[in-house]
C-alpha cells in the first residue's frame, strides 16, 4: 500500500474513541484516520465507504458484536481488537495480523500494535476465520474484568478487582470501592452473568458483594443477614432468598 496508512474507529463510547485518536495521532502521527463508528452496521457502512487498511473495533457494541463485524470485512483488512475482557486475548493473536488492546490503553502496548500493523500484512482468509471462531467460542462463560463508568460525556474505566459491592437503583447500578462510587449501565441481572461466581455473590435482588470483602455476617430473626465489609462502614443485608450462602460460612 502506497501513502499514509489509514484506520477507522469503532467504538459505542464516543469518549473511548476520542481517547484512542489521542493515542495513535501522538504515538502514529503517520496514521490518518478516516472516520468513526459507535455500532457494527455504521461500521461496515463507513468501512465500505472509505476503505481503510485497519480497522480498530470494540467486541462489545449493542447491536452487531465486534465479532460479527470482523467477519463481514474485507479480506484484507487488518483487524486490532480493542476490549475490556482479556479472555479474549486468545494466544492465536500472537501468530495472526489480528491484534488486540485491553482497556484501558497504555502506551507500551499500543505501540507494540502500531509495531505489529507496519510489519504484517493482513491475515490470509482461512487463518483469519481460524481465528475468529476461537474467539467466538471462548467469548461465552468469560469474566467481566473492566467497567465503564459515567453518564453523558464522561466514561471511566474501573478494575473489577476494585469494586466491593453494586448496588442496584432503577435504570442504574451503583459500583462502590474502598473510596469512590460510580455508575454504570448496567442491570444486576447482567452484571450476575458477566461475574465470577466464586468472586461475587448476589446477596440481595439489587445487591452484589465481593466475597472477600465480606468482615462478617450476623442472621437476624427473618433468616436475612446483616455484613459488615472490610473496607466500607456501610452494612449491607440480604434478603431471606439468598441468606442461604451464610449458612456455612
Amino acid at each position: 500500500m502506497t501513502g499514509r496508512p489509514t484506520a477507522v474507529l469503532v467504538d459505542d463510547e464516543a469518549t473511548l474513541i476520542d481517547y484512542l485518536k489521542t493515542k495513535l495521532a501522538r504515538l502514529w502521527p503517520e496514521l490518518e484516520i478516516l472516520g468513526t463508528a459507535v455500532n457494527g452496521r455504521q461500521a461496515l457502512a463507513l468501512v465500505k465507504e472509505v476503505q481503510p487498511e485497519i480497522v480498530f473495533l470494540d467486541i462489545h457494541m449493542p447491536g452487531m458484536t465486534g465479532l460479527q463485524v470482523a467477519e463481514a470485512l474485507p479480506t484484507d483488512t487488518k483487524i486490532v481488537f480493542v476490549t475490556a475482557f482479556d479472555q479474549y486475548a486468545v494466544d492465536a493473536f500472537e501468530h495472526a495480523a489480528i491484534d488486540y488492546i485491553l482497556k484501558p490503553v497504555h502506551d507500551d502496548r499500543l505501540q507494540l500494535t502500531i509495531t505489529k500493523l507496519q510489519e504484517t500484512k493482513a491475515a490470509p482468509r482461512d487463518e483469519f476465520l481460524a481465528v475468529l471462531r476461537e474467539l467466538q467460542s471462548t467469548s461465552s462463560g468469560r469474566y467481566l474484568n473492566w467497567l465503564r463508568t459515567g453518564l453523558n460525556d464522561t466514561t471511566e474505566l474501573v478494575s473489577v478487582d476494585e469494586v466491593i459491592y453494586f448496588q442496584a437503583d432503577q435504570k442504574y447500578t451503583t459500583v462502590v470501592t474502598a473510596s469512590d462510587e460510580a455508575i454504570i449501565r448496567m442491570s444486576i441481572k447482567e452484571l450476575e452473568e458477566s461475574l465470577d461466581p466464586d468472586v461475587f455473590w448476589r446477596i440481595h435482588r439489587g445487591t452484589i458483594v465481593r466475597v472477600d470483602q465480606i468482615a462478617s455476617a450476623v442472621r437476624d430473626l427473618r433468616g436475612r443477614y446483616n455484613l459488615s465489609l472490610r473496607q466500607r462502614d456501610e452494612t449491607l443485608r440480604t434478603s431471606q432468598t439468598y441468606g442461604r450462602l451464610f449458612k456455612q460460612m
